[in-house]
């Protein structure tokens, strides 16, 4: 049995030839094209090219030509049916079966684009006609002309259309009802045209084939809603589709970007001024089948969304639900708009150039979340930055790249611990941020320093060294001490050593003689190297005890952090329910639940 021409189609749509080529042949970039050497034959100089936007690859050197099935089939020595079944697992497409449910859904489904096909027609005609200049006007005052409006093949349905009674006569009712274009009025049972009185644009699937529609009422009106969509249908899912995809596949050859912009009229402003690596999530959330859906052509999306406080907040919220997805390959970008501009609006006002110069000061997702919880923070309050500090890391948790999930999250805690508080109410807490953080910059610079030396190692090495120095403080912290583990096996013998000293005799100076011609080496290494032989001078215990809480809870992260990243570890590749139950209450200890 043959797959359908459509299925075929839609694979070659999602998957470029150069991705499947290059998991073979080393491509570079040459134009609009790659090249590399041949595959087919041995050769030292590159006669290979690829290109993406025909959709074929070309070899001179021995005539071999095809598009990304005939590669697999050649060099991979597999039949038709296997490569087509691996490459729409890599398209993220369903298997096709040929059962007996396949093929009548096959027809179902090119009964109703058939529909949507033909009542697409009959609103394009609508839309021109004298009577309904109402509707041709509103979108030449939004700076669309006539070939804009064609290309897009926008249209309008009048008040009480006779659009039903003409598919009927083509089409049997079932089939229109399975549309969701119109609606059975309860009283009357007559089918009523749910884009009556709207502008109506068509959403397309990859192949441009129109399986829905938006509609937009011109006459304003506050009891009826300003935008609406096809109801959800058996071939149309608004979670996985993105109006004007279609078109900006056109782009992908030349950009790794695509803006994502909100409405219909966001998208048609853009294509106005020229910008046409643009999309819609048709006013829903971003989900996440969309945006896995853009990472198939577009590497770095970038989200548009509007600037007042409403708009900003429902795009942090995207935010919060995307950054799980994220990798090294895929990104995601947020440019903020001025507060009561959309983008139709600012690019209509300030011009191409302006808002080109606008995505250009684009965010990545994780500085964009970061920004907008830092507004909420009182950065003189402590109990406000550790709240702050929690939030963050349980968004972290969710990345599902066990390295970026890591390195993100370093880089948040580096830079909590580098904010400056704006406002010096509590000037107690201001003093200890601002030791606090010297201490932070000394260890950094040497970190730098001293290659040879950890940043657990570090604090363990700043911990010793006031137990060195300072044993009447440790005799008050001599339990938290205790329940710390040092990660290197001298500096805990150091530790343990001194804990059972004090817990025997109360002569410091004895205590001291005696770790000293234990350790000699170990300290004077401690001694020398540590920071805080400086800051600790002219501080009075209270201080300095400080400081040693600070290090206790610091090292105490540390290692909470790197249980979590070890069970999680061991999680991902073998889960069971005793790693399940201790990495749920490591993560549950960390957030202070």
């Amino acid at each position: 049995m043959k797959y359908p021409k459509d299925y075929l189609d839609e694979i070659r749509l999602r998957v470029k030839v150069s991705q499947v080529v290059g998991k073979t042949v080393q491509l570079k970039k040459r134009g609009k094209e790659f090249v590399g050497l041949s595959p087919f034959k041995n050769e030292k100089s590159p006669s290979f090219t690829v290109s993406d936007e025909k959709g074929f690859y070309h070899c001179f050197s021995s005539g071999e030509h095809g598009n990304i099935f005939d590669f697999l089939m050649k060099t991979k020595s597999i039949g038709f049916g296997e490569a087509v079944r691996i490459l729409a697992l890599e398209a993220g497409m369903q298997p096709y079966k040929f059962s007996n449910f396949d093929e009548k859904k096959e027809k179902r489904f090119n009964n109703y684009k058939d529909i949507f096909k033909n009542y697409s027609e009959l609103a394009s005609t609508e839309l021109f006609k004298k009577e309904n200049i109402d509707a041709l006007r509103y979108l030449e005052t939004r700076g669309l002309n006539k070939k804009l409006i064609q290309d897009f093949k926008l249209g309008f349905v009048p008040w009480k259309s006779n659009f039903y009674e003409t598919l009927k006569k083509k089409f049997n009712e079932e089939e229109i009802k399975l549309t969701g274009l119109f609606y059975c009025n309860e009283k009357t049972g007559k089918f009523i045209d749910r884009f009556n009185s709207r502008i109506i644009f068509p959403i397309n699937n990859l192949k441009k084939e129109t399986i829905a529609f938006g509609g937009r009422i011109i006459r304003e009106n506050k009891r009826i809603a300003k935008y609406i969509n096809s109801p959800e249908t058996e071939f149309y899912k608004k979670g996985r589709i993105l109006f004007n995809l279609d078109n900006a596949l056109s782009e992908r050859n030349k950009t790794n970007e695509v803006v994502i912009v909100e409405g219909y009229m966001d998208v048609l402003g853009l294509q106005s001024a020229g910008i046409k690596n643009v999309v819609s999530n048709s006013g829903i959330a971003i989900t996440e089948s969309q945006i896995e859906l853009i990472w198939k052509f577009f590497s770095n999306p970038i989200v548009c969304l509007d600037g007042d406080e409403s708009g900003q907040s429902a795009t942090l919220r995207a935010a919060e639900r995307l950054i799980p997805l994220i990798n090294e390959n895929n990104k995601i970008y947020f440019s903020v708009l001025p507060p009561g501009n959309d983008p139709d609006d600012f690019i209509r006002k300030k011009g191409k150039e302006e808002f080109k110069n606008l995505l250009k000061s684009k965010e990545i997702i994780q500085t964009f979340i970061w920004k907008r919880y830092l507004k909420d923070v009182d950065q003189s309050n402590p109990f406000s930055i550790s709240k702050f500090e929690k939030k963050l890391k349980n968004l972290c948790f969710t990345i599902k790249d066990e390295t970026l999930r890591k390195y993100i999250l370093e880089n948040y805690l580096k830079n909590i611990r580098e904010l400056t508080p704006l406002q010096n109410n509590n000037r107690k807490f201001y003093n200890y941020q601002k030791k606090h953080f010297k201490i932070l910059n000394e260890t950094k610079k040497l970190h730098k320093q001293k290659d040879r030396f950890s940043r657990e190692q570090i604090k363990e090495n700043s911990i010793l060294f006031i137990m060195i120095q300072c044993p009447e403080i440790v005799k008050l912290k001599i339990e938290e001490l205790s329940e710390l583990n040092f990660s290197h096996k001298e500096n805990n013998d150091l530790k343990e050593e001194i804990i059972k000293l004090m817990l025997s005799q109360n002569n410091l100076t004895e205590i001291k003689s005696k770790i000293s011609n234990s350790y000699t080496n170990l300290i004077l290494d401690i001694e020398r190297n540590s920071i805080l032989k400086n800051i600790l001078y002219n501080k009075n215990n209270d201080e300095k005890g400080a400081f040693l809480n600070e290090l206790i809870q610091e090292l105490r992260e540390m290692n909470h952090l790197k249980k979590i990243e070890i069970l999680e570890s061991k999680a991902a590749k073998n889960l069971d329910e005793n790693s399940y139950s201790e990495l749920i209450k490591l993560k549950s200890q960390l957030n202070g639940e």
